[in-house]
């Protein structure tokens, strides 16, 4: 993880990992989810400051995972 994934929010999020397990694409998670590939890398990387329930609730759904399985809190140093 990067300094500034620490720094920031304090949340990390974990759509890489999520992708890589289901072998699925972030292009293909932007069909299914109807969010533009660039919104969901700003979410993968930790840039995001923000995050609609409803975009939440469809990326969870297109993964088959939690809210606490995507996003997860990060021990500040």
């Amino acid at each position: 993880m990067s300094p500034a994934e620490a720094d920031s929010t304090g949340i990390h999020c974990r759509l890489d990992e999520l992708l890589a397990e289901r072998d699925m694409t972030l292009t293909e998670l932007s069909t299914r989810v109807g969010v533009s590939v660039v919104n969901l890398s700003v979410l993968k990387n930790d840039r995001a400051r923000a995050i609609r329930y409803s975009t939440l609730v469809a990326i969870c759904e297109a993964l088959d995972c939690e809210v606490g399985d995507l996003l997860v809190v990060v021990p500040r140093p």
